[in-house]
């Protein structure tokens, strides 16, 4: 059965301005911790493998997609409260931003 409209409405994907960054030493795979601030909803965690592409200061100060709403997970002894979104490419995974700033916290339509 293909997903329908409402599972895509079913996500939570919100805008946050990533807030710190540092290497996730204990992940399987090379990764970052990042803590994403989101608004009213606070800074959130998640520990994402985007090192072919991005080192921690690349990412200070810098916006995000991230689907919010979901379990935490552990990776690497980390919290990851959350999922950011990108594109899957050879390089490596190029996150989705957008173009001009916006409140942290806005939903992705």
């Amino acid at each position: 059965m293909s997903p329908s409209i409402d599972d895509l409405f079913a996500l939570d994907i919100k805008i946050g301005t990533v807030v710190r960054a540092e290497p996730n030493d204990g992940a399987r795979d090379p990764a970052l911790r990042l803590w994403v601030d989101f608004g009213a909803e606070g800074v959130k965690q998640s520990s994402a493998k985007i090192t072919d592409r991005y080192t921690p200061d690349d990412l200070v100060g810098t916006q995000v997609a991230a689907v919010t709403g979901f379990e935490p997970l552990r990776v690497g002894g980390f919290r990851s409260d959350v999922l950011l979104i990108g594109a899957l490419t050879p390089d490596g995974v190029v996150l989705l931003r957008p173009d001009a700033a916006v409140e942290d916290g806005s939903d992705v339509a």
